[in-house]
């Protein structure tokens, strides 16, 4: 007859299984740039400057002192009208229109035509555009924004997410501080990052637990790029220990249905030949 500590029993043998696929962490896994130093000084030569691409949308507005002989450079779509605010002039606001970099690599200019400025950077497009204004006007001022400078987090961080980019460069440690730094289970020894080089996929990983992350060719991020930080052992563990969990529950709800049910039929049988005795 199944008796009621054999269940006891067997549920001591489910926790301590369940017990074993534990692991203990270690600072290993989740510290920045272990292998740095007190007091050390590095000097790093890495750098990058970005790239206009296939797809980007740029914002490039021209002036000079006359106004008037800069305007045809500048294309404007329609007015925003702007805020009343105590002191100012009110009145409505003419919005400049972007230019995107088609497939050739060119955009539309007013006045000069197609101009290729892919793989040129924005220092470059604008040496490039003040010799083709020479003709036209007389010291140029030329500013050049990237508009759609995104970068996607994604994986073990506390806010995935696509973020937009203000300046014109980006860390990847920085990416990571805008989606509020990687979870406690995030893997930092094998961060992993897409990047698209004119519908070109490159795939490069980057270990922040070492200083020599300062010096890999991703560290500086580009437009577009995706950083992925993959779950670490301890999310593994616990994954698969939720699921062995809850086939724990199952177990163990099982047998206490069946021990209720033997008691239940036992005490019966009991009853019964009890009754039939009187």
């Amino acid at each position: 007859m199944f008796k009621i500590t054999s269940f006891f029993k067997v549920l001591a043998v489910i926790v301590f299984t369940g017990a074993l696929f534990t692991s203990c962490g270690s600072s290993k896994d989740i510290v920045y740039f272990q292998d740095a130093q007190n007091y050390e000084t590095i000097v790093s030569d890495n750098s990058y400057v970005n790239t206009f691409k296939i797809d980007d949308v740029v914002r490039i507005n021209v002036s000079t002192l006359d106004q008037a002989a800069s305007a045809p450079f500048n294309i404007f779509m329609g007015v925003q009208q702007e805020t009343n605010l105590p002191g100012l002039n009110s009145g409505n606001r003419p919005t400049q229109l972007d230019y995107i970099v088609d497939k050739k690599g060119e955009i539309d200019f007013p006045v000069l035509g197609n101009i290729k400025i892919l793989g040129l950077t924005p220092e470059d497009t604008k040496e490039l555009l003040k010799e083709k204004l020479k003709p036209y006007l007389k010291d140029p001022i030329i500013n050049i924004r990237l508009v759609n400078f995104t970068v996607t987090v994604l994986g073990q961080v506390n806010r995935p997410g696509t973020y937009q980019v203000n300046g014109e460069q980006i860390t990847v440690l920085e990416a990571i501080g805008l989606a509020s730094d990687l979870g406690i289970k995030g893997k930092r020894d094998n961060v992993l990052v897409i990047r698209d080089f004119n519908g070109t996929k490159v795939y490069t990983r980057i270990d922040l637990t070492s200083k020599e992350a300062l010096n890999s060719p991703v560290y500086y991020l580009t437009q577009n790029d995706v950083v992925y930080v993959e779950p670490n052992r301890s999310a593994v563990s616990q994954s698969t220990l939720d699921n062995r969990a809850g086939l724990a529950v199952s177990i163990a709800s099982l047998l206490i249905t069946t021990t209720v049910i033997l008691l239940t039929v036992k005490l019966k049988t009991h009853s019964f030949a009890f009754n039939s005795i009187l």
